[in-house]
């Protein structure tokens, strides 16, 4: 194999790469596999030959604390560009020169910000910058990055995701857990092809979910857990989808504990019937003595005709209307102790 780098042997560099075959729109090309992985390099050697022929560069699990930016911008074929567990405090901005790139992963580095020209590897379907210092997100990330598939950037210290996620119309999958989110954007219901959200263990930065949560349609595990959430947004109910949710390590007040412990169906009923006006039941309910009077027709000026069994201890011995006892003779023999002892108040003189 044509080799990459014509001092490799003098900076001691066992570089590993294969062929690989790959059809261009004119012609076939070959290109290579480059791995330069866990070689604890402290800078890439200058290479001499045309960076154009690789298709994956990894050199990830070094020591390098930058990238030449000449470099990147030679990388006109690379579709996967692995550069996780390093050092690097920042991207060059020739990544933007990158309109192949679909898998760019970043995590584990010193990160605080993303370039703005990452917006134009517009290829780009995962993207992941896991276990940096990241405090923000390019503003405009989500108008351009319109094929990305998986977002992750959780351990960061991102305050905010910027309002143009929401454009993300292709993302299936965005974690933000363990950061210092506040909030959400609002408009999230434009994710339509969200099927994992994770935004847990921002513990007491994250107070509540906005209501567009519960219109991602497509969404099939919700991980809000460990936040400062009181209540979870109604909307949720409507999540047909929805097959996992977790709240653990919340303040929840709404649903009440009573209702979480009964399973996530019981969560979604609970919610709908908060959207529908529908009064909350107990599951076991002790009707009131005064109640089942009520039921058995005492109050009603008419006799209700019910089983021996539900009438013993409830139906007075003689019938009389309420109105016909509205006198001093009869104060207090309504008391429950009194309907419900061994004497009969009512029996025939």
């Amino acid at each position: 194999m044509k080799m990459m780098y014509e001092q490799r042997q003098q900076v001691g560099i066992n570089m590993r790469s294969k062929k690989q075959t790959q059809d261009s729109d004119e012609d076939s090309n070959k290109l290579e596999i480059v791995d330069l992985s866990g070689m604890s390099l402290d800078s890439l050697p200058n290479p001499p030959l045309n960076l154009a022929t690789i298709c994956k560069l990894d050199i990830s699990n070094n020591n390098l604390q930058s990238i030449p930016e000449s470099l990147t911008a030679r990388l006109l074929n690379v579709i996967v560009l692995d550069v996780h567990s390093n050092q690097l405090k920042c991207l060059p901005n020739s990544i933007g020169c990158l309109s192949k790139l679909k898998i760019l992963n970043v995590s584990g580095n010193l990160l605080q910000e993303l370039p703005r020209t990452i917006e134009n590897c517009r290829s780009l379907q995962e993207l992941n910058a896991n276990f940096n210092k990241l405090r923000q997100l390019p503003d405009t990330i989500g108008f351009e990055l319109l094929n990305l598939r998986k977002l992750s950037v959780n351990s960061n210290k991102l305050a905010f995701l910027p309002q143009s996620t929401s454009h993300l119309t292709n993302l299936r999958v965005l974690d933000a857990r363990l950061n210092c989110l506040r909030s959400l954007p609002d408009d999230l219901e434009n994710l339509i092809n969200l099927q994992i959200l994770n935004v847990s263990q921002n513990f007491q930065y994250l107070g509540a979910l906005p209501y567009s949560v519960g219109l991602l349609m497509s969404l099939v595990e919700l991980d809000v857990s460990y936040n400062k959430i009181t209540a979870l947004p109604d909307s949720i109910g409507c999540l047909k989808k929805l097959q996992k949710l977790s709240v653990e390590g919340n303040p929840l007040v709404s649903p009440p504990p009573e209702v979480m412990e009964q399973g996530l169906h019981m969560v979604k009923q609970y919610l709908c019937d908060n959207i529908n006006g529908t009064s909350h039941k107990p599951a076991h309910k002790k009707n009131s003595w005064l109640g089942k009077l009520a039921k058995c027709g005492t109050f009603s000026g008419a006799t209700v005709k019910l089983p021996q069994a539900d009438r013993e201890g409830y139906i007075m011995p003689s019938y009389r209307p309420i109105d016909g006892l509205a006198s001093p003779r009869y104060m207090g023999m309504f008391s429950p102790k009194r309907l419900f002892s061994t004497k009969s108040y009512f029996s025939r003189s």
